[in-house]
């Protein structure tokens, strides 16, 4: 069985309006990651992802590019202890 690992992940540069959230939840699926993704009104998207350890540095590892026309200039990452999320789901912006 894999550890599960949990955490918080805030993506920043050019990573609204190019349809990252949708393609966060997209690939959190594809990884069986739950949790949740939003805007941040700085100008950020905040993730919470919740899953084994591997598909949750496959996330973090996606989020460094993100899709196509996203251009990410730092991701910063935080350890939880847990959350409570049961799927991915796209919140509403912070």
């Amino acid at each position: 069985m894999h550890a599960e690992q949990c955490v918080e992940i805030t993506v920043y540069g050019k990573v609204q309006g190019v349809y990252f959230r949708q393609s966060t939840l997209q690939k959190a699926l594809e990884l069986g990651v739950r949790g949740c993704v939003r805007n941040r009104r700085d100008g950020s998207v905040n993730i919470l992802a919740a899953g084994p350890a591997d598909a949750v540095i496959a996330l973090i590892a996606w989020c460094r590019t993100g899709p196509a026309l996203a251009r990410v200039y730092k991701v910063d990452i935080e350890p939880l202890d847990h959350i409570n999320e049961q799927g991915f789901s796209i919140l509403r912006d912070a």
